[in-house]
Formats: C-alpha cells, sequence, structure tokens
C-alpha cells in the first residue's frame, strides 16, 4: 500500500477499534491515506500485538502516521487506558471508528447465555463503552463517530441472533446519539453486507453460498467497498450527514 495523501483528513486524530484486520484495517490504511494520525486499536495479547505494530510500521514507511492502542472495547478500564495512550501519543480524538466486533452462528435453540453476553458485550456494550470515555474530545473538537453495524441489523440473520440483535442495537445507538448531541458531533453508521474478511471464516460454506446466490450483485463485498464509505463519512463532505445509515451490502438489505 503506498499512501497518496490526497488531505481531506489532514490534521485530524482518528482512533479505529479492531484494527488490525479486515474492515478495520482497511479504514485505518485509508484514513491514513487521507492525512489522519491513526490510532490503530488491537485486543491486547501477543498475537494482536504483533499485527498492529505491522500495520502502523506499514503505514508509516510510506508516508502515513498511526500508533498502536491497545485495548478490550468491552471492559471499561481497559477502554479508558486505551484512550489515555492514544492522547500521550497522538492527543484527542477528532474521529471515533466503532468497528471491533466478533461473529459466531449458532442456533437460537442451542444459544447459551455465555455466547448471547460475549458478542453483546464486544458488539454492542463496546460501542458504547468507546464513544462514552471519548465523547469529550469529541464535544470539543466538533468531532465524527462512525460505527460498523451490518445489514444483518437490518434484515436479521438465520443462526445469527446475537449478532443481529448486537448490530440492530448498534443502528438504534447511531440514531439516538445523532439526535442527542446534533449539531456538536455527527453520528453515522454504515451497515456493510457480507465482507471476505476473516470474520465469516467460521461461518459454513453452505451459509456463503447460499448468501451470495441471494445477493442482487452476486458476489460477497470486499474490504475496498467500504473504505470509500468511511472516509467520505469522516470527512467535511459528509457535513450534512447525521444519523444516516449507509449500506454498501450488495443490495442485501434494501431499505
Amino acid at each position: 500500500m503506498t499512501i497518496q495523501n490526497t488531505g481531506r483528513l489532514d490534521g485530524k486524530n482518528a482512533l479505529v477499534t479492531g484494527a488490525t484486520r479486515g474492515i478495520g484495517r482497511g479504514i485505518a490504511e485509508a484514513f491514513a491515506s487521507e492525512g489522519a494520525t491513526v490510532g490503530v486499536n488491537y485486543l491486547p495479547d501477543e498475537a494482536e500485538a504483533g499485527r498492529a505494530e505491522e500495520i502502523v510500521s506499514s503505514i508509516e514507511s510510506n508516508g502515513g502516521s498511526a500508533t498502536a492502542v491497545p485495548g478490550d472495547v468491552s471492559d471499561p478500564d481497559s477502554v479508558s487506558s486505551m484512550i489515555e495512550m492514544y492522547h500521550d501519543d497522538a492527543g484527542a480524538i477528532d474521529i471515533l471508528v466503532n468497528n471491533a466486533g466478533i461473529l459466531t452462528q449458532c442456533s437460537f435453540a442451542d444459544m447459551d447465555v455465555e455466547t448471547w453476553d460475549e458478542t453483546i458485550d464486544t458488539d454492542l456494550r463496546g460501542v458504547f463503552l468507546v464513544t462514552r470515555t471519548a465523547i469529550d474530545d469529541l464535544l470539543d473538537s466538533e468531532g465524527v463517530v462512525i460505527n460498523i453495524a451490518s445489514q444483518l441489523g437490518v434484515k436479521g440473520g438465520t443462526e445469527l441472533v446475537h449478532y443481529s440483535a448486537a448490530k440492530a442495537g448498534v443502528i438504534g445507538f447511531t440514531r439516538a446519539l445523532a439526535r442527542e448531541l446534533s449539531p456538536s458531533i455527527r453520528v453515522n453508521a454504515i451497515a456493510p453486507g457480507p465482507i471476505e474478511t476473516d470474520m465469516i471464516d467460521d461461518l459454513t460454506d453452505e451459509w456463503k453460498t447460499e448468501k451470495t446466490d441471494e445477493l442482487p450483485m452476486g458476489r460477497l463485498g470486499r474490504v475496498k467497498d467500504i473504505t470509500p464509505t468511511a472516509v467520505f463519512l469522516a470527512s467535511d463532505d459528509a457535513s450534512y450527514y447525521t444519523g444516516q445509515v449507509l449500506s454498501p451490502d450488495g443490495g442485501d438489505a434494501m431499505h
């Protein structure tokens, strides 16, 4: 990846949660290419730390600016430490992307409480915790929040009740917070369709085939299908957008 700074996010500090792979990594790299100083958040463990440092090194070697910041979005103390570390390394946050999430496939009849709680804690509670902890920064900078939801939060998904519920919650959170914080902070969401990342690796081949067959565009999405929407929402080009859910999903959930 070669960083070509077009300046749309020059001078901005952006924190992207869950930024070591998939959509999060793509957004972090895209923001760096637009001039932002990017916080690459990762779940604190040795393997994830290595991935985060590799991404930071790649961004910096190509002319961008980034820093690795550990933090478990489902844990309040860990989130506070993450925000403090980003402050020390880069400064206050202008753009927050709540991307961190998990996805498991399980029938509702077989779902235990632990599976439900783990998904809600990361995919919905994490959005609340990180946004709440960063709110003073965002109010001071009249900043931007971008929440990564899912088309399944709109239409639901078989054997994905827990994930669909969490992402529907993210959409409701986005719209309510946008009303509460406007015009100081713009809050929007992206609801991607199924994207070719390791997040869907554990889903069955049957599920992937059926999903591809039902998509009007006839293919699963790619990370590069999502990142332009994130850059747009983070930039001044989207200055009149708030409370919106943009859906690069191949036509899966038309609404």
